[in-house]
Parts: C-alpha cells; sequence; structure tokens
C-alpha cells in the first residue's frame, strides 16, 4: 500500500497517474496547497521540502519527495513503464529529466507570470512564452520520431503529459504541434490517465484540443 500525499496540479498527477497504470494499492491524503497544508509538520516530516507529491510505501517504511525520484521508485518496484535494457533505461532517463530541468520549471513560470499574474512583467512573459514554444518544438520534433518519447510508453510520457495538459494556461494551440496532439490524445484516452488525471480532486474533464 503506498500512502499518497498530492493535489491536483501536474507534478502531482505524474504519480497518480503512474499508480493507476502499475496498478498499485494507493490511500489518498490531499494537500491544499492553496490553504498552504504542505506547510504543516506532519506533511513536512515527509517532504522537507514543502512540496507534492509525496509517497510512504508502507510495504517497507520508505518516505519519498519529489515527482522524477517517486516515479523511478514505482518502476522500479513493479518492473513496468521503464526499459530494462541499458540503451531504453538511460534514453527514458534523459527525457524524464528533461521534463525535470525544463518543461515543468519553465511551463511553471508561465503559468505564474501569463495565468496569474499577467500584465506585471511583460519581459518575463515574453522570455517564458517563448521558452514554452520552443519546448513544445522539441517535443514534437522527437515525437515525429517515434509513437512516444523514448519509444515505449514510460515514465518520461507520464511525467511530461500532466504540463502539456495544461496547454490553454500555456497560450498553446496544440494544433501547430501536430505530433503532441497525437501523442496528447492517445495518452488522455488511456484508462489510468482518466483516472488518475482526477486525483485527489475531481475536475471538469481532462482539456483536450479543438
Amino acid at each position: 500500500m503506498i500512502d499518497l500525499y498530492t493535489w491536483s496540479t501536474p507534478n502531482g498527477r505524474k504519480v497518480s497517474i503512474m499508480l493507476e497504470e502499475v496498478a498499485l494499492p494507493y490511500a489518498v491524503h490531499p494537500v491544499n496547497i492553496s490553504k498552504d497544508e504542505q506547510f504543516k509538520p506532519e506533511f513536512l516530516a515527509i517532504s522537507p521540502n514543502n512540496r507534492i507529491p509525496a509517497i510512504v510505501d508502507r510495504d517497507n517504511g520508505l518516505a519519498l519527495f519529489e515527482s522524477g525520484a517517486i516515479l523511478m521508485y514505482l518502476a522500479e518496484k513493479t518492473g513496468k513503464f521503464w526499459p530494462t535494457d541499458e540503451k531504453g533505461r538511460w534514453n527514458t532517463m534523459q527525457w524524464l529529466m528533461w521534463q525535470m530541468g525544463g518543461v515543468g520549471p519553465m511551463l511553471g513560470q508561465v503559468h505564474h507570470f501569463v495565468r496569474f499574474n499577467k500584465g506585471k512583467a511583460p519581459y518575463a512573459e515574453e522570455r517564458y512564452l517563448k521558452e514554452a514554444a520552443r519546448l513544445y518544438g522539441v517535443l514534437d520534433r522527437q515525437l515525429a520520431k517515434s509513437e512516444y518519447v523514448a519509444g515505449d510508453y514510460t515514465i518520461a510520457d507520464m511525467a511530461i503529459w500532466p504540463w502539456i495538459s495544461r496547454f490553454e494556461w500555456q497560450g498553446i494551440d496544440l494544433a501547430q504541434y501536430e505530433n503532441v496532439s497525437r501523442w496528447y490524445k492517445a495518452i488522455a484516452a488511456r484508462p489510468a490517465v482518466q483516472k488518475g488525471y482526477h486525483v485527489p480532486v475531481p475536475q471538469d474533464g481532462i482539456p483536450m484540443p479543438s
């Protein structure tokens, strides 16, 4: 049994989608970041960086924070969605790191400046919108070569997809990125993704491009 501490954000959805994909039993503990619940001592004991998601594996008592580390742990635990061959494993790893180091931080800045603070910092808006378009271009070119980012469907896709699901917040027209749009729709159709997307708070639905 996995205890999942999470909220309805791209990083939180990475882990709930993975847990649904591997069919591990898990208990959800909502951490409402809009109410600063991430600063409660009991949560900080699990996630000292006061960020969601975090997990505790009841099988061995292991507590983990950082979504990328959690994805790797669950892939190792279950033997799923992470290739066992050296080339495939490192290819998946590099795209996972691309999300952790680029997609998440940069698109997060778009959300901050463009979605929630529009007009306050024009330079920042321009910079991060331009970077978002660049990252979408990188992803589109990669997906022109393979069905999923690292060949087969892996934790790399699960890490990237929730951030792309906020394409509307990022001012992105997915029609301009044909390969990203195809990949996005295919993943959105997966039953595990449809379940994991609505953890811990049910949403109106997964955003879909026109």
